[in-house]
């Protein structure tokens, strides 16, 4: 394709995926409120009830211009993202309605990474910077099985306050578009337009104050979706770098926790909301360490300033994700 071809076709993509997530998620806050379909915003003065789940919205946006693009291109990789966003996403959604356990969502999040095999549209052989590829002929397939659980679920973790998870897949999109450009893969290029575009028209509606949160659906979606791009465009280890702050984030979780645990069921929550209005760590050894918990260790901040410092986190690692992009294949 020539370049022209390919820009027109990525800023159609963007527009696309982009306005409809708009628009779909507008069209699904008065249906969610008026079927109660809402949950309290803790991190609010009276806790206002907020629509949710949003990820219908954002799975038949990805979906729809990946498959668009399949259409119109013939290419199996395009039908493979699509088909990983669509089976994390409704696994997320029937998490949002039904309420799965810790072990059984990750468990359920192995078949959003079944497409990706089944159509072989990945490589065995994934680029390290400065060595070159490595060969993982039998192992891969088995690491593609619980790289897209674990993208998902990492990417979910963040869903913490209002904007943070729709800015912070939109910023670290930002270097997996960069390292498909410098490979010339304008096929992933393309395919991972509308997750962009998604993540930055949904952070319109989920930003401070949320007019309706994503869900599950949505945010195991967005992270199903990262995963793929990356592993089926060969791009895993800019990925894994864009993703270091949530990743520590499930690290912190973990390793505080001693188990796989859902966030509902913590008793003692990490941060707690002042009495002024502001968000402050708890001091109870019992709350789980999170990212957000250690932002605000020994101050006391607003939900704005927290996300903004959440998204601040995303750019930097961003930067050194474009870092390792060029090391690998900006150089040569």
């Amino acid at each position: 394709m020539e370049l022209v071809e390919i820009l027109g076709l990525g800023f159609t993509g963007f527009l696309a995926s982009f306005i409809l997530t708009y628009v779909l998620s507008h069209f699904l806050i008065p249906i969610l409120t008026h079927r109660k379909l809402t949950v309290e915003d803790f991190h609010k003065p009276g806790k206002p009830r907020i629509p949710r789940p949003g990820g219908p919205a954002i799975i038949t946006a990805i979906a729809a211009v990946e498959i668009g693009f399949y259409i119109l291109l013939g290419d199996p990789r395009f039908l493979a993202v699509a088909m990983v966003s669509t089976v994390g996403g409704a696994i997320g959604l029937l998490d949002d309605f039904f309420t799965f356990s810790a072990i059984t969502k990750p468990a359920a999040l192995v078949a959003a990474a079944v497409p990706i095999l089944l159509l072989a549209t990945y490589s065995f052989r994934p680029e390290v910077p400065f060595f070159g590829p490595l060969r993982l002929s039998l192992i891969y397939p088995v690491l593609i099985l619980l790289a897209i659980p674990i993208t998902a679920n990492t990417v979910n973790t963040i869903d913490v306050l209002n904007g943070a998870v729709s800015g912070f897949v939109a910023i670290t999109t930002g270097p997996l578009l960069l390292a498909l450009a410098l490979k010339h893969d304008w096929i992933l290029f393309l395919a991972s337009i509308p997750l962009l575009a998604s993540a930055s028209a949904f952070y319109l509606v989920h930003r401070n104050p949320s007019r309706i949160f994503p869900g599950d659906s949505g945010c195991l979606c967005y992270g199903a979706t990262y995963g793929a791009i990356a592993i089926v465009g060969g791009v895993e280890f800019v990925g894994v770098v864009a993703l270091l702050p949530a990743i520590l984030n499930s690290f912190f979780f973990l390793s505080s926790t001693k188990k796989i645990v859902e966030h509902r069921e913590i008793k003692v929550k990490p941060v707690y909301l002042g009495k002024d209005h502001l968000i402050r760590a708890s001091m109870d050894t019992r709350a789980p360490i999170t990212l957000v918990r250690l932002i605000v260790a020994g101050r006391s901040l607003t939900e704005n300033r927290i996300v903004r410092e959440i998204h601040w986190l995303a750019i930097f690692a961003s930067l050194l994700a474009i870092v390792t992009a060029f090391a690998t294949w900006g150089f040569k």
